[in-house]
């Protein structure tokens, strides 16, 4: 067993990080400012999109929020996504006024079923939330079809999907918005943070204006060198703003996106080999179509075949030293969702069963070769009867 524990999905933090930070602290401007702006153009960049479009907010449940209100969504529409994801999904659509309408998942990808899409669209749907799973694409194609055939806005929740992309287009411009997170167990950490790509020019210089309270003009602005200027407030707001210091990370993080890419990649390919004799269902294969994030490495553990149920297999991970996760627990599992629309488990199977033997394992671009070993020991000690076998980077 480890002597430390394993945290799961610890960021890779470096130097270049904590000197950016430093510097950020002894310039005196710790809020919105140019660090952010030089965040959005380097997000920007990376995603093949128009900075002037891309705005960088407090998080993902932020971004998803301030989508659902551009896109005209409120109350008495109905917006349709998956019950297999954060409660943040469903949450920002009850925020923006509306009634989330869940479709079933694909048993195999885990990711929204455009099959099940078109069955729950109605004559209140306004928009679909699909979310990309782990960092494996949705089927776009399909979605799209779906969203343009019945005029619906689509607002792609890549929390897991930085590097996503569907068919070559990168995720989050390929619908009307895409909403990001930068949550410290993401694959770009800012420690909080989120932001939003907008297709429509208009969309996003609302979304600007909505984060910070619904001023005319934000801070860095009005405090600048150029001297004072007054705001006005031309929409009630909020306080959903990125800041200099968390985008100090991120500048930085941005920079080794790729290259924490393929160390995930290689831990993925590790984990694939370790794990083929065991009696657990492994992630779907890589979809030639798509480039998969290789945000989770998510395992699901039937009590059946593998002769242990998914929480002793967690309990287990956790005496050796090991975190894990279990992403997710079908939204309509919780009580608020029940007591609130009467959603029952049961209707939506598919996510009934994966939230319920699924378990994620480490899988960060911090881990070294023996912290992938002993993940590996790991797991195959929580099995009974597995053989006790090496497999090493």
């Amino acid at each position: 067993m480890r002597d430390r524990f394993l945290v799961f999905g610890a960021p890779r933090i470096e130097r270049a990080e904590m000197d950016e930070v430093a510097r950020v602290l002894e310039s005196g401007w710790l809020g919105t400012g140019p660090r952010v702006q030089a965040f959005e153009q380097a997000f920007a960049a990376f995603k093949g999109a128009d900075s002037a479009q891309t705005c960088a907010v407090a998080s993902c449940t932020a971004a998803l929020h301030l989508s659902l209100i551009a896109a005209g969504v409120g109350a008495g529409d109905e917006v349709i996504t998956t019950p297999l994801t954060f409660c943040a999904t469903v949450n920002a659509i009850v925020h923006a006024g509306a009634t989330p309408v869940l479709a079933d998942v694909d048993p195999v990808t885990m990711n929204l079923s455009p099959s099940a899409v078109a069955e729950r669209v109605g004559p209140r749907t306004r928009a679909i939330v699909p979310v990309h799973f782990a960092g494996r694409a949705c089927d776009m194609d399909a979605i799209m079809r779906i969203a343009r055939a019945h005029d619906l806005a689509v607002i792609e929740d890549c929390a897991h999907a930085i590097e996503t992309t569907w068919r070559g287009q990168p995720s989050g411009t390929i619908g009307d918005f895409g909403c990001f997170s930068f949550y410290v167990t993401k694959n770009v950490v800012t420690g909080e943070g989120g932001t939003v790509i907008a297709r429509r020019p208009e969309h996003a210089a609302r979304i600007r204006t909505l984060a910070l309270h619904g001023m005319s003009r934000d801070a860095w602005k009005r405090f600048g060198a150029d001297g004072y200027r007054h705001y006005e407030i031309t929409e009630c707001g909020f306080k959903y703003n990125m800041t200099d210091l968390q985008a100090a990370l991120g500048i930085h993080q941005l920079a080794r996106v790729e290259a924490s890419w393929r160390r995930r990649l290689e831990i993925w390919r590790t984990y694939e080999r370790a794990f083929a004799d065991l009696p657990l269902v492994r992630p779907a294969p890589l979809d030639e179509r798509s480039r998969h994030a290789l945000h989770l490495y998510t395992l699901l553990i039937d009590e059946a075949a593998a002769g242990v149920s998914r929480d002793e297999f967690l309990t287990a991970m956790q005496r050796q030293n090991v975190g894990v996760g279990v992403h997710y627990v079908s939204v309509p599992e919780h009580p608020y969702y029940q007591r609130r629309f009467g959603w029952r488990p049961e209707n939506y199977p598919n996510a009934l069963r994966i939230g319920r033997q699924t378990a994620s394992i480490p899988l960060s671009a911090a881990l070294t070769d023996d912290d992938v070993n002993d993940v590996i020991a790991a797991v195959r000690a929580a099995v009974p009867g597995a053989r006790r076998r090496a497999t090493s980077l």
